[in-house]
């Protein structure tokens, strides 16, 4: 893609919270952006859902809250499609001065975590399902989008409905081209149990491609639905008595022949799948402010309600949390069902596949797979609330293989802070934070 052409261009990095923290720059930049041009303070990717400082950081008053370096990423400039006037992003992760990865940006995190497996020659092959609401934001209270046709309400959830993706037909056909321009892999979208939710589902491939692509999607849908008169949020509750947006990620690993070293032709899988299984488990609790990273995320975890609540597995079983789906045996995988669609899509497969890594290098077994309804079992469970969900986090020693030690310092205190701060807004308005911050 040809940036000159633009009279500006967006650079930016995710933060903690998955937020975009960047910059507009003249589209002649772009000839400097491997240069080191684009500066922002460390601290930018450690503020609170606000966009706050995060009050007791070290990153700020006491290191004179110093730069840090944005380098492009090997993703690419991706065209804003949702714009009225034509520009481009292009995806930046942050270094030190010295240029050094600066391992409290959660894109670098991830990266770490994957340099474990290239160590053993493998690659990981991820793809995500990503659930959002399309909404009326206009009142008091968030309300199920209208009938373009009709202009009704709608009224509840319609699972599968071929009628209800027509009826959104102009947002869903300029979503689907946004999704080519920017090179996004989409299979497929559905209809989904909740009103006006929606569930798109990517295809494999390397796992830092579909943590960049799960955020950049989330970028493109909240703009186009803005751009056709609607807000869409990945909020993991939007409505008290409907279901929950998810995000479940599949995953399998295959080595530097290109065979799946989960698969051993038969339907159980190879050792190194269930060992990968048991360290998801054994990590699954103080994994929990990853997977729920809100106040609001907790909502979702009711049993019955689609949304794993237990640390369990099994073999086709979604009332599990980590299910092991059926088909060929070349495709054996792994499909991490917890996640809310609120999370930090790097932050998320870095806990996911350092978990699993644990697993492996422990040689770890899980207990036997559930069968039947997971949600009717003695079984141990997710951590209850978000403020149990930080103190597990924090002293975990899977959680401390798994992520630099200074992002897990950085995003305990910032959860700290949202979570004082959230106490005093009134419940009813919570939303007003989150809809389209996550």
């Amino acid at each position: 893609m040809n940036l000159g052409q633009f009279s500006t261009i967006r650079v930016g990095a995710a933060d903690l919270n998955g937020q975009w923290r960047g910059k507009r720059v003249p589209g002649t930049y772009a000839t400097k952006l491997d240069k080191g041009a684009v500066r922002l303070p460390l601290s930018a990717l450690n503020a609170d859902i606000w966009g706050e400082d995060i009050a007791d950081s070290p990153l700020v008053f006491e290191r004179g809250d110093v730069d840090g370096v944005l380098y492009p990423t090997d993703r690419g400039a991706v065209p804003m499609p949702w714009l009225a006037t034509p520009s481009a992003l292009v995806p930046m992760w942050m270094s030190l001065e010295d240029g050094t990865p600066y391992l409290g940006d959660p894109r670098h995190a991830l990266n770490h975590v994957l340099d474990r497996y290239r160590a053993r020659g493998w690659e990981v092959m991820a793809a995500s399902e990503m659930e959002f609401s399309l909404v009326d934001d206009q009142g008091n209270a968030l309300r199920p989008p209208r009938d373009p046709r009709s202009g009704r309400r709608l009224l509840s959830g319609s699972m599968y409905s071929l009628d209800e993706l027509d009826a959104f037909d102009l947002f869903f056909t300029e979503l689907h081209t946004g999704c080519k321009a920017m090179d996004l892999p989409v299979q497929s979208i559905v209809n989904e149990a909740g009103i006006g939710q929606f569930e798109v589902t990517f295809n494999h491939q390397e796992a830092l491609y579909a943590a960049d692509d799960a955020l950049l999607f989330k970028m493109l849908v909240r703009g186009l639905a803005r751009k056709h008169g609607m807000a869409a949020t990945f909020m993991a509750k939007p409505y008290a008595q409907d279901a929950g947006n998810g995000m479940h990620v599949h995953f399998s690993v295959v080595d530097k022949d290109g065979n799946n070293v989960f698969d051993n032709g038969g339907e159980e899988g190879t050792p190194l799948l269930l060992s990968a299984i048991a360290g998801c488990l054994e990590a699954m609790p103080a994994s929990t402010l990853i997977f729920a990273p809100h106040g609001p995320s907790y909502d979702r975890f009711a049993p019955g309600a689609h949304a794993p609540t237990q640390v369990c597995w099994g073999y086709e079983n979604r009332t599990v949390a980590i299910r092991v789906p059926g088909g060929p045996t070349a495709a054996r995988r792994i499909e991490h069902r917890v996640a809310g669609g609120d999370v930090n899509p790097y932050l998320m497969l870095a806990v996911m596949l350092g978990a699993a890594m644990d697993g492996i290098d422990r040689d770890l077994t899980p207990p036997p797979p559930i069968e039947g309804n997971a949600y009717e079992q003695d079984l141990p469970t997710l951590a209850e609330d978000w403020e149990e969900a930080v103190a597990l986090f924090e002293k975990d020693p899977i959680i401390a293989r798994a992520l630099p030690g200074q992002l897990i310092r950085n995003l305990v205190r910032t959860k700290r802070q949202e979570l004082e701060r959230l106490d005093d807004i009134p419940s009813s308005k919570h939303w007003h934070t989150y809809l389209e911050r996550v």
